[in-house]
């Protein structure tokens, strides 16, 4: 089932998202809901807090990314096959030399600025069994996860941002709360009027 994205201004996008535990009622399904609702919304990544859950979920499909040609064929290899739910993530390293790739959020639709970002990191997570796994990624992947993490911490990738620049989108950002966007999928605002 494809859910309403939450946007720009909710508070639960703000909320640092809590660990859940095995029995956390219908899971299979809510992370089957998750990946339907980032299908229909043409994303790569979708975090718990981004359909109104302050949970320590996340998942990444990553394949679209797999025909850039301006990668290398291993990491072409990697994004081709890379889907994964990670629940109660950590991530316990980013290491290497920041370097900026144009981003955007399903929950900011319209706004694509530069973020920096270490490329490496090394991450504990649980699987949809919660088997624990501790991996690494780098590059492309490693930033996609990052974005993600950053939402069940309460970060947004505009908090990345220069002042500058902050300034410079406040008022498209104000606009999107209130429901003034252009997104092609279902989306929750919290400013909106008449809902």
């Amino acid at each position: 089932m494809i859910l309403p994205i939450v946007a720009y201004g909710d508070p639960v996008l703000r909320k640092k998202a809590a660990p859940i535990t095995q029995d956390y009622p219908k899971l299979d399904e809510l992370i089957a809901n998750m990946f339907e609702t980032m299908y229909g919304a043409s994303g790569v990544g979708l975090a718990a807090p981004q359909i109104g859950k302050a949970i320590r979920i996340f998942v990444v499909d990553a394949t679209p990314f797999a025909d850039d040609e301006d990668l290398s064929e291993k990491e072409q290899a990697q994004l081709k096959t890379f889907k994964k739910a990670f629940i109660n993530p950590e991530i316990i390293e980013e290491t290497g030399d920041e370097w900026a790739f144009s981003e955007g959020c399903l929950s900011i639709p319209g706004i694509n600025e530069d973020v920096f970002r270490c490329p490496n990191i090394k991450i504990k997570y649980q699987d949809q069994d919660f088997k624990e796994h501790i991996e690494e990624y780098d590059g492309l992947l490693a930033r996609v996860i990052q974005h993600e993490y950053d939402h069940i911490e309460g970060i947004l990738f505009t908090d990345k941002l220069s002042s500058l620049k902050k300034r410079i989108i406040k008022s498209k950002l104000a606009g999107i709360s209130k429901g003034k966007t252009n997104a092609d999928y279902r989306m929750r605002f919290p400013d909106k009027k008449g809902r």
